[in-house]
């Protein structure tokens, strides 16, 4: 109970600006003094009628408080309500009495319960917001009503956090895909600096010499210098409601991707609809301001129109990043899936591309896909790199999600 609202236990220990303890009140051990215990039980529970400690607090302290009343406590402090003078001031103030961390948190238990999303629509505010990926995908969202007084605030909160991500992930994503391209094409005449010590010992273990225990390389293996597109990539995004966080992930890794010249990237998103965003892909601010968050979901016609871009089948690996709550013809997915698969393309599903844990989805389409050869799982946007570059170099996914203990569709409906 935060203020007289429930929460989970590691949250509004984390919310109460201090490191999370396991309170075991028969404990004499930890850390800080009786009073210092007490003051946290007392920011945690709240005041007046819930404070069962009768803690006296700081002026800090005081002001931690009226922070957290004034989203967690309504009936007392009347909550945020519909003031953007009072919001304002409530985002300073958290920003003044908890770390970025906990501000993320704290803003978007604000835009869930409070619903002050109308509230972003004001240049101050949105200035004073913390910038994270649920505030990107809140903007996403509220586009189509936004004012032209706000939108300039609004693309260079993107902006940040499209850089602060491409920070993370660009260089990890583009060293995965590169290096298993490139150990993916030999050539027999490679620079020194190019040579497959591996490959080459192998091939010339017959030309081992036992007096100078050494082996003569009289064929030298290296990896490939091809500069020309390897492989074809399509990322194929659902963009509704509930996937609001994996487009922004999916937005800025095609962006990515687009740079690396091996490959030949493809972003399409759909909901009943299906846009092409590839052309847009060299600034993925604008990637994220095309996409429509919302409406229905149309899997198999956007499956149809990927199928258009499928050059070389046996080269092309498709991303399909749905939860599979499909709206169309089921078995026409099912029917477009098979075809792709038959032909030979890499269909991956990606249940969620995020890291909010464990999506919902539909597990009978999720299963069934599975059981066609598309490894249906959720990835984080750290895992992503690493699951690209297997997927390049056509290792075994199952194995490979299996390996770092991702539990795919076909293993959680087995299991259950």
């Amino acid at each position: 109970m935060l203020n007289g609202f429930l929460i989970p236990t590691t949250d509004y220990l984390t919310i109460s600006g201090m490191k999370t303890l396991s309170f075991d009140v028969s404990s004499t051990s930890e850390s800080g003094s009786g009073d210092e215990r007490q003051r946290r039980w007392r920011l945690i529970l709240g005041g007046g009628a819930a404070d069962g400690i009768g803690c006296a607090l700081a002026a800090a302290d005081l002001g931690m408080d009226r922070c957290l009343e004034n989203l967690y406590d309504k009936e007392r402090a009347g909550g945020l309500g519909g003031s953007a003078p009072k919001i304002a001031r409530w985002l300073g103030d958290i920003r003044r009495y908890f770390p970025s961390s906990v501000v993320r948190v704290l803003q978007k238990d604000a835009l869930d319960r409070h619903g002050v999303q109308r509230m972003l629509l004001e240049p101050e505010m949105l200035a004073a917001v913390e910038p994270d990926v649920h505030l990107v995908a809140t903007l996403l969202a509220l586009r189509g009503v936004m004012p032209a007084k706000v939108r300039d605030t609004a693309r260079l909160v993107v902006r940040q956090v499209v850089a602060e991500l491409e920070r993370k992930l660009a260089n990890p994503l583009r060293q995965a895909i590169t290096g298993s391209l490139n150990r993916s094409t030999r050539n027999r005449r490679p620079r020194h600096n190019e040579i497959d010590w591996d490959r080459t010992i192998r091939a010339n273990l017959r030309h081992y010499q036992p007096a100078y225990r050494t082996v003569i390389p009289a064929t030298r293996i290296g990896f490939g210098r091809r500069a020309t597109a390897l492989r074809d990539i399509i990322l194929c995004v659902d963009q509704s409601g509930s996937m609001a966080a994996s487009v922004v992930y999916a937005g800025i890794m095609a962006a990515v991707m687009a740079s690396i010249r091996s490959v030949r990237t493809s972003l399409v998103v759909f909901d009943t609809a299906v846009v092409d965003l590839t052309e847009q892909l060299a600034d993925p601010v604008e990637v994220l301001f095309g996409t429509q968050l919302g409406g229905g979901t149309d899997i198999q016609q956007a499956l149809g129109y990927c199928q258009g871009l499928v050059r070389a089948p046996n080269d092309t690996i498709l991303v399909l990043i749905s939860d599979l709550y499909e709206g169309g013809d089921r078995q026409q997915l099912f029917k477009r899936a098979a075809s792709l698969i038959a032909a030979g393309v890499n269909l991956i599903v990606l249940l969620a591309l995020s890291d909010q844990g464990a999506p919902a989805y539909d597990h009978g389409i999720a299963g069934t896909l599975a059981g066609m050869g598309a490894p249906a799982f959720a990835c984080t946007p750290d895992q992503f790199p690493d699951l690209m570059a297997a997927a390049v170099a056509r290792r075994d996914l199952a194995q490979w999600a299996a390996a770092r203990g991702i539990v795919t569709a076909g293993r959680a409906a087995g299991g259950s």
